[in-house]
């Protein structure tokens, strides 16, 4: 626990509980919210081709979970641990420019 909390930059080990329940409910709700968003746009998983289903509720699940994983991050009081990580993940993909005002 002491690698994570150095290399996050983090003091207490409730901090690392902290972020890993965020992770945790953050990835859950993605994947609960991208149910009925694939339904509204007419894609069921017993009527469309695993080839092209999960794919597009991968691409659905992305920017919830990232949206989500901030305002998690926020009610659980880490929010500059997370919005850090976004921004860090964001520009990884080539994403950064969106974060420049």
């Amino acid at each position: 626990m002491e690698k994570l909390k150095e290399r996050w930059g983090i003091k207490h080990n409730w901090e690392v509980i902290v972020i890993f329940i965020v992770f945790a409910i953050t990835g859950t709700t993605a994947s609960k919210l991208a149910a009925p968003l694939t339904e509204f746009i007419g894609l069921n998983k017993e009527t469309t081709s695993g080839y092209i289903f999960w794919p597009i509720r991968i691409l659905l699940i992305f920017p919830i979970y990232q949206v989500l994983l901030v305002f998690f991050g926020w009610l659980f009081g880490q929010f500059n641990f997370f919005w850090n990580m976004e921004k860090k993940m964001l520009t990884r993909l080539g994403l950064g420019r969106f974060l420049k005002g």
